[in-house]
């Protein structure tokens, strides 16, 4: 949505890892080095750590495409695997063709696998598996790892293994039962996180590469993105995709600090303080102390001096202590709102696509007939679906109930309906009830991917833009005539002229969206929305029209 306003080609941080967006810091191409050092010279293993997001898949990827020409490569992603599977993937990978018997013998596989291997080392080749997210490999599989290293001649191991993991990798190859194979590790290197300067670089390198003519982010919303984001490049791209995001709905053309520290609160769903503050804070703070201080030095000379010149009185006596009243019974604490996760997984069976869709669909009043195609289904009804990926203020704009889809701690997705919205309050459908969720944590599960529903008004829906003419242009120009009070010239009305792009552009700019001219299926939607019928399904109430 941000791609065209700030005069991009494409958007320039995608979590999916690209090549031309390929940014080699000091460390990742020490960490590269490393591996190709490794896979020309030594045999055994090597092992690659690093945080997560810290660019361990992207190294990767530069390492399979920079291999040498006698090298063959067998990559492992999915490392929840039994030792005989793992065998079997290998194979599978190297072009073994088993029959089905051997299929489940370690021994006839690893006899193939080494009968591979003196083929290769014959023909002057180099075999090397690459495990992905070995940290989950269990003990039984990194057993049949290091026996897979056995496989040699006199002179040299057949076989290089590179593991890649996060840094409980390190933890695990330091355990006592698997020395055997800590030994044989003969390259190890750790990923940091990108340095202060590494990650202006990075940002810039990025928009470069995506058209940007000029600076986008101010110099201190670049470093205000390094503390936010620790260095890590994956929280980096999702920051800064935010961060443009939310530029784009103030309609500024410049990133500040303030905008970034919004954007990371969407991302870590908590808020961040400006960096000053902690100074202030702390200023106050000792001036508070030392004000303390003072006083009580003054109080207590003062009861010296008093204590020094008070003549002595005589003691009165002592009145018996009054009778405690009862304490009241503590109020009633409001009850916390549930937590989201809580939510989806109680709500588990009612968070599927075809479960939203439903209770989506029947908001307009219309009732799925099975669970198959609900956009297709809706169509039939005179309803189209609108996949969109963007912030609060897009759902705000378009106005409609959504599907908004979450994903919960351990990495699964979940589809539910947004049926109401206010500034501080997002209401969710879960079939049997509703609850009211606080917009900040809501934002901690969800990262911009919606889908809304609404009703055109003619038989097919398409981009218009400046000559074309149809039924589409007719109720574009008239529905813009019909919020201003405007007349139509039944001559004209068919036609997308200059005169309508400008009116275009203008309801663009009051309601936020991409100004172009151009009367995509957003405008188009939220201009509906502006003219809602009575009755139709809206996430907050509007003004009504004079």
């Amino acid at each position: 949505m941000y791609v065209s306003f700030f005069g991009l080609i494409e958007k320039p941080f995608a979590i999916t890892p690209d090549p031309r967006y390929l940014y080699l810091s000091e460390r990742h191409a020490e960490a590269l080095a490393h591996l190709l050092y490794g896979i020309n010279e030594s045999g055994g293993f090597i092992q690659l750590t690093g945080e997560v997001g810290t660019g361990k898949t992207t190294v990767v990827r530069t390492l399979l495409s920079r291999l040498p020409h006698h090298a063959d490569v067998a990559v492992i992603l999915n490392p929840r695997v039994t030792p005989v599977e793992f065998l079997l993937t290998i194979c599978e990978e190297v072009g073994l063709g088993l029959d089905e018997a051997d299929r489940h013998s370690v021994k006839q596989m690893v006899d193939a696998l080494n009968r591979r291997l003196l083929s290769a080392h014959a023909e002057g080749r180099r075999i090397i598996v690459i495990v992905d997210e070995a940290q989950n490999l269990s003990t039984d599989v990194l057993e049949q790892v290091r026996l897979l290293t056995n496989l040699e001649t006199a002179t040299q191991k057949l076989l290089q293994i590179i593991l890649i993991g996060q840094p409980e990798l390190r933890e695990i190859l330091d355990r006592t039962e698997l020395r055997q194979l800590a030994q044989r590790i003969t390259g190890r290197y750790h990923l940091n996180p990108l340095l202060k300067h590494e990650t202006l670089q990075y940002v810039r390198h990025r928009l470069r590469v995506a058209g940007a003519s000029s600076e986008i982010f101010t110099p201190a919303a670049l470093a205000e993105m390094h503390r936010v984001s620790a260095g890590v490049p994956r929280v980096i791209n999702v920051c800064c995709d935010r961060a443009l995001l939310g530029a784009y709905t103030e309609e500024t053309r410049k990133v500040t600090p303030a905008l970034v520290r919004r954007a990371a609160g969407e991302v870590y769903g908590r808020r961040f303080a400006p960096p000053w503050l902690g100074w202030v804070t702390g200023a106050v703070l000792v001036a508070a102390l030392g004000a303390t201080g003072l006083a009580a030095m003054s109080l207590w000379r003062h009861q010296l001096l008093h204590a020094a010149v008070k003549p002595p009185t005589l003691t009165a006596p002592v009145a018996p202590p009054a009778e405690p009243k009862p304490a009241a019974p503590p109020a009633p604490r409001p009850e916390p709102p549930p937590s989201i996760n809580a939510l989806l997984a109680a709500n588990g069976a009612n968070t599927g696509d075809a479960a939203a869709y439903r209770r989506l669909l029947a908001l307009w009043g219309t009732a799925m007939a099975d669970d198959r195609d609900p956009c297709g289904q809706a169509q039939k009804a005179g309803l189209a679906c609108l996949e969109q990926h963007g912030s609060w203020a897009q759902v705000r704009a378009l106005n409609r109930p959504a599907i908004l889809t979450l994903t919960d701690d351990r990495g699964a997705r979940h589809r539910v309906v947004l049926s109401a919205l206010d500034d501080e309050f997002a209401t969710l459908d879960l079939g049997e009830h509703d609850v009211r969720i606080p917009l900040d944590d809501l934002s901690r599960d969800w990262f911009g991917e919606f889908t809304v529903v609404w009703k055109p008004k003619t038989s097919r829906t398409r981009l218009l833009s400046v000559g074309m003419r149809g039924d589409e242009v007719r109720w574009l120009r008239r529905s813009l005539n019909a919020l201003h009070g405007a007349a139509s010239n039944p001559e004209t009305d068919d036609l997308y002229d200059e005169q309508l792009a400008i009116a275009v552009q203008n309801f663009q700019r009051e309601h936020r969206l991409n100004v172009d001219g151009i009367a995509g299926l957003q405008t188009q939607v939220v201009l509906d929305t502006a003219l809602a019928e009575p009755g139709s399904p809206l996430l907050m109430p509007t003004a009504p029209r004079s």
